[in-house]
Formats: structure tokens, C-alpha cells, sequence
């Protein structure tokens, strides 16, 4: 019976590793298709600028192509005098950039369009371009990310780890946030943590794009045995790039130093109990309603646990004021170089 079993499994194994080469290719022709397409807009722009700022063609030739190209292949789409527009603005925006161009060839159309749209400098678009090509944004996750303000609140992050985090795990700085916003939970009726974590489970795909989607969820109050007694982790993830069990803890409150406590042991217990013997060293992460830096910073200067506090808020963020932070922060870095 077991050989039968094991002829099987390897028969299964053998399956695999086929359909495994055929989703690989299925993905490598769509990934060329794309680039193809995006070059071929690329081109077409730039043929339609140069053409216009030489003035061979004036504004109106545009939708003179438009219409011959509709007249002449009546079964292509997408090459409306709009959209022919657009492809003159797309060229334009990148054709001076030689750090971006090589990149929205890796997004889809749909994406650059809303970027062309949505962002201004070279800076906002190489990093939302970077993201959509790491975490393969959609069109919804790309527009939400940009309407909470992640590349304003990346520049003015001012998040403090413990000096544990920053020695076991280098790459943590660039995970974890000063600040994070679920404004997908707005609606919900807020009283206490173990309502705030059930909004939370319910939006589950949106609480993983906003903390980055590295993370993988295990499970929620998290059953933890140390002697006789159990203790709940509010939030339990893995995390595929540092190869660690996070823990995240919610609080309705303000930061206060007795936190790290309660927060520490269960890291503890993790690491002992929980964690295997090829991960890193579980990070511990405390989400307060609101925190002072200051008190963060003393608190955790002299912790020996990896872990790190940062703010929630349930409503999108005004860009406005970010920028303002942002340009103080400009300011005061410039004055210190002087």
C-alpha cells in the first residue's frame, strides 16, 4: 500500500513540475505582450510629439489619424484621438527620464495612466513605479495607495526601532512604518482592540496592501502556553523577506512605556516555542492610537527585544499637510549641511 502511495505522490510531483513550466511561460508571454504594447504606445507618442513640435503636424491632424487608423483597421482598439493624447503625453513625461522609461515597461498600461495622472515629479513616479512592479499593484490598490499619501508619508517617516531590530534584521527599515492608515475600516463601529482587530480580519486584503504584502497572515489571537497559563497574540504574520514571525499587538490608546512589557514576553515565547530553527528572531510590533516619539525613543533604547511602535489613523491623510511636513524636513536637513 505505502509503495503505491509513494508511486503516486511522485507521479504528482512529476505533474507538477510540468504545469509549473507551463505557468512560467504563460507568464513570461504576458510579460512580453505587455512590453510590447507599451512600446508600441512609446512609439506612436513619440512620433505624434516629434511630428507636432517641428510643426509638420498641427492639433488637429491627430484626430485626422484617429480616424484613418479606425477607417484602415476597424477591429483595433484604443487608438482614439484621446488615447492617441495620451500616448504624446506618456512619451513626454518619460522621454527625459532614462531611470524611469526602462520601468514602465513593466507595468501595465492601466498603471501608467493613472501615474501620468496622478503623480508629478520623476521622484513620486519612480517610487510608486518601484512599488507597483515589486507588489504588482492593481489599478484599485495602486489608486488607494496613492490616495493615502504612501509616497509623502515614506519620505516623512521618522520611525524609531529598538537597536535589537536594527542589528538582527537590516532590512526592517525599509518593511515597517512610522504610521499606517486603514481608512477601509472608517465605517465600522470602533469601541475596543478586539473590535478594532475584527474590523481589521474582515478588510484582511486591504490591511495586508497597507502593511506591505511581504506579509503572510497566520492567525488572529494567536494562542500562546508559557507554564499553566495562555496568552493571545492579537495579530500573528510571517514575513517572506526577513523570514520572521511578526506579532502585532493593537492598542486604542496612547503609547505608554508598559506596553513593550506584554509585548516582549510574547516574542519571548515565540522564539522559544513557535519559531523555527531556520527563521530569524520574531519582530514584535505595537500599533497605538497615537504615540510620542520621544517617550518611544527612551523606551525603546535600551530594550532587548526587536520591536518597534507605530500610529494608526482611520481616515486618509491630507497630502497637503504632508508636503508641508515634508519641505520642514527638507529645510532643517539643508540648514544642518550648512
Amino acid at each position: 500500500m505505502s509503495d503505491i502511495i509513494n508511486h503516486v505522490d511522485s507521479i504528482n510531483a512529476q505533474f507538477a513540475e510540468i504545469t509549473h513550466l507551463i505557468s512560467n511561460a504563460r507568464n513570461n508571454v504576458l510579460r512580453l505582450a505587455n512590453t510590447a504594447l507599451i512600446d508600441l504606445y512609446w512609439n506612436v507618442g513619440r512620433l505624434i510629439s516629434e511630428r507636432i513640435a517641428s510643426a509638420e503636424w498641427g492639433d488637429g491632424v491627430v484626430k485626422q489619424l484617429a480616424d484613418y487608423i479606425s477607417r484602415k483597421t476597424p477591429d483595433l482598439k484604443g487608438f482614439s484621438d484621446k488615447n492617441l493624447w495620451r500616448m504624446k503625453q506618456f512619451y513626454e513625461a518619460y522621454a527625459n527620464e532614462p531611470k524611469l522609461s526602462p520601468l514602465v515597461r513593466e507595468i501595465s498600461w492601466t498603471n501608467n495612466l493613472v501615474l501620468l495622472s496622478r503623480t508629478k515629479t520623476p521622484e513620486e513616479k519612480l517610487f510608486y513605479l518601484t512599488k507597483c512592479i515589486d507588489e504588482h499593484y492593481s489599478k484599485r490598490e495602486l489608486e488607494r495607495q496613492i490616495d493615502s499619501a504612501l509616497y509623502e508619508r515614506s519620505l516623512s517617516d521618522t520611525k524609531i526601532l529598538s537597536p535589537v531590530v536594527r542589528e538582527l534584521a537590516p532590512g526592517a527599515e525599509a518593511v515597517f512604518r512610522d504610521n499606517y492608515v486603514f481608512e477601509f475600516i472608517a465605517g465600522k463601529t470602533i469601541r475596543n482592540e478586539n473590535s478594532l482587530r475584527a474590523a481589521l480580519i474582515s478588510q484582511m486584503k486591504d490591511f495586508i496592501l497597507e502593511i506591505g504584502k511581504d506579509f503572510i497572515y497566520i492567525d488572529q489571537e494567536y494562542r500562546l502556553q508559557v507554564g499553566q497559563s495562555d496568552f493571545r497574540i492579537d495579530l500573528l504574520f510571517y514575513h517572506r523577506e526577513l523570514q520572521c514571525l511578526v506579532a502585532f499587538e493593537l492598542k486604542m490608546e496612547k503609547f505608554k512605556p508598559e506596553h513593550l512589557g506584554q509585548l516582549n514576553f510574547y516574542l519571548e515565547a515565540l522564539d522559544r516555542d513557535v519559531k523555527k530553527p531556520k527563521e530569524n528572531p520574531s519582530i514584535g510590533v505595537l500599533l497605538c492610537k497615537d504615540k510620542d516619539n520621544d517617550v518611544v525613543e527612551y523606551a525603546l533604547s535600551r530594550s532587548l527585544s526587536p520591536a518597534l511602535v507605530a500610529e494608526y489613523r482611520l481616515c486618509l491623510p491630507d497630502k497637503k499637510l504632508l508636503q508641508q511636513k515634508m519641505k520642514e524636513i527638507e529645510d532643517n536637513q539643508k540648514s544642518e549641511e550648512d
